[in-house]
């Protein structure tokens, strides 16, 4: 599965959180596992996708 690099956050609505986590995990696997300055922004804005799309249940801790 090909990803790219989305400049634009989509709402929760438009992916589940399953699919934002499969993105941040190619994102590690495409970095090789060391994050330039630019994968780390990415990372970042998908990680508060991913949270606002995860159910609640997922968010406590």
């Amino acid at each position: 599965m090909l990803h790219t690099m989305s400049t634009t956050v989509e709402t929760a609505s438009e992916r589940s959180a399953a699919e934002v986590n499969e993105e941040i995990r190619a994102l590690w696997r495409r970095s090789g596992g060391t994050l330039t300055t630019e994968q780390r922004a990415e990372y970042q804005r998908l990680v508060m996708e991913w949270a606002a799309a995860a159910p609640r249940s997922h968010r406590a801790a």
